[in-house]
């Protein structure tokens, strides 16, 4: 099973100031046309980001996925190409086992930061970023038994 979810209302509100009605109004990702691969990400909030800041944006969003699939997250190109917004991390990967993690409920969160030499200012709902699900390969000597145990750096950690 593939599909999007909201992360709970308590969870989102410890890192967005949010309203209850505006947390059952924000979208949830989708594509823009039948033939599009990444499924678009959009502000829950408005935001300004000058140049050479970096934020980090609760997305509201958690993604279900089957083993042997993994969510890339990718700026839209036009937030690179006109106002030289990028991601920090520069490809967004978010594991099949993140879903529903004890941490954070599996939130995406997305770090982005302005190269330019002027603020960016962005709406709330503008789509910003793109999530595209693939297959991918492992090893035929794998062996890894470990379990995802939280968010953000939780591969590092051992049960």
């Amino acid at each position: 099973m593939r599909k999007f979810y909201k992360i709970s209302f308590e969870e989102l509100s410890k890192h967005l100031n949010i309203t209850k009605e505006e947390y059952e109004q924000y979208p949830l990702p989708k594509r823009g046309t039948r033939n599009s691969a990444g499924y678009d990400f959009h502000f829950l909030k408005s935001i300004t980001i000058n140049p050479g800041e970096t934020k980090k944006i609760p997305t509201g969003i958690k993604a279900q996925m089957n083993p042997g699939e993994v969510l890339l997250i990718f700026i839209r190109s036009s937030l690179g190409t006109k106002h030289h917004i990028v991601l920090s991390n520069q490809t967004g990967i978010i594991d099949s086992d993140y879903f529903e993690n004890e941490d954070n409920e599996g939130h995406i969160f997305i770090v982005i930061q302005n190269n330019g030499d002027t603020p960016q200012t962005f709406k709330k709902y503008d789509r910003f970023a793109q999530g595209i699900f693939i297959n991918y390969l492992k090893t035929d000597d794998d062996d890894i038994k470990e379990t995802r145990k939280g968010g953000f750096g939780s591969t590092t950690r051992k049960e």
